[in-house]
C-alpha cells in the first residue's frame, strides 16, 4: 500500500502555518494530531485522512516489526498494518480523551493476525465463516462449563447470534485450518517400519459392484425347474460335491452332471437378455 503525504487548501489557517512551519510530519506534535483529526471529522476529507496515515506510519512499522519472523514479508505485514491504521482513523472519536496510538494499536494489531490467521488455513474459507468459527468454538467451551454438558448446536448459534446452518457450517470448516499428508507416518511403539496414513484410507470394494448382478443372477436361479435350482444351490451355495448331491436328490451323479450343466447354460441365457 503506497501511503503519500498531501498537501490541501482547506485546512484552518493555524493548521496550514504549523504544517508549513514543520515541513512534513516528522515533528508533528499530539495537539497538531489532534487538530488534524478535529478537521477530518468535520470534512472527511480523504488528503487529511492520507496524511493521519502518513504521520502514523512508524506505529503500524512497529506493530508489524512484533510479527516479522513469522515467515511474512515485513512490507506485505506493513500494508496489512495499513487497513488496520485506516479502519482505525475513520472510527476514531478524539473527544472520547483516548490517545489515538492506544486506540488505533488493538484494530492495527488485529488486521495482521486475522492476516495470518487466513494464510494458515489450508483451504480458502470465507472471513466470515473464519470468525463465526472461532466464535462457535469460544461459545463451545463458555457453554460447557456454564451448562455443565457439552453444548448442542442449538445453543452455541444462540449464543454467537448465528442461525444453525451458519454455525454447523463453520464448526465443520475448522477441519480445512490444517491438513495432513496422505504420506505422514503413522507409527506405533514396537514398529520398525510405520505405515503411511495413504494405507488406512479405504478402498472401493470390488465386490460391491457386483451387487446389482448377484440380484439379476438370483431372479435367474428362480426361473429354474426345483431340481436344478436345488443342484445349482448345492453346488455353488453350499460347495458340495456331485456325489454329496446326488446322495441328497437320490439321483445319479452322472444325472447331476447333465442337470447341472443344463441349468448353468440357462442362467447364460438369461442373464446375456
Amino acid at each position: 500500500m503506497a501511503v503519500r503525504t498531501f498537501g490541501w487548501s482547506n485546512m484552518r489557517d493555524s493548521d496550514s502555518a504549523r504544517t508549513k512551519k514543520l515541513g512534513g510530519t516528522a515533528n508533528w506534535t499530539e495537539t497538531d494530531t489532534e487538530a488534524l483529526f478535529q478537521r477530518y471529522i468535520e470534512t472527511k476529507d480523504r488528503k487529511i485522512r492520507d496524511h493521519l496515515v502518513a504521520i502514523h506510519q512508524n506505529l503500524v512499522r512497529f506493530l508489524a516489526g512484533k510479527f516479522a519472523n513469522r515467515g511474512e514479508p515485513i512490507d506485505d505485514l506493513i500494508q496489512v498494518g495499513s487497513i488496520g491504521l485506516i479502519n482505525a482513523i475513520d472510527r476514531f472519536d478524539p473527544e472520547r480523551g483516548t490517545k489515538f496510538s492506544t486506540y488505533a494499536t488493538p484494530t492495527i494489531v488485529g488486521e495482521i493476525r486475522r492476516y495470518f490467521r487466513d494464510k494458515a488455513w489450508s483451504l480458502k474459507v470465507p472471513r466470515r465463516l473464519q470468525e463465526l468459527n472461532l466464535a462457535a468454538n469460544k461459545a463451545a467451551d463458555e457453554l460447557s462449563q456454564r451448562l455443565g454438558h457439552p453444548p448442542t448446536i442449538q445453543e452455541i448459534a444462540a449464543e454467537v447470534g448465528a442461525s444453525e446452518e451458519e454455525t454447523l457450517e463453520a464448526i465443520e470448516l475448522g477441519n480445512a485450518y490444517d491438513t495432513v499428508s496422505l504420506d505422514s507416518k503413522l507409527s506405533h511403539e514396537g514398529e520398525s517400519a510405520p505405515l503411511t496414513l495413504a494405507e488406512f484410507i479405504g478402498e472401493v470394494d470390488e465386490s460391491l459392484q457386483s451387487i446389482e448382478t448377484y440380484g439379476d443372477l438370483n431372479q435367474a436361479i428362480e426361473s429354474l425347474e426345483p431340481r436344478e435350482k436345488a443342484i445349482i444351490y448345492y453346488r455353488f451355495f453350499q460347495d458340495m460335491s456331485q456325489t454329496e448331491v446326488a446322495r441328497r436328490l437320490n439321483i445319479s451323479q452322472m444325472h447331476v452332471s447333465r442337470l447341472q450343466q443344463r441349468a448353468v447354460r440357462r442362467l447364460k441365457e438369461i442373464l446375456s437378455n
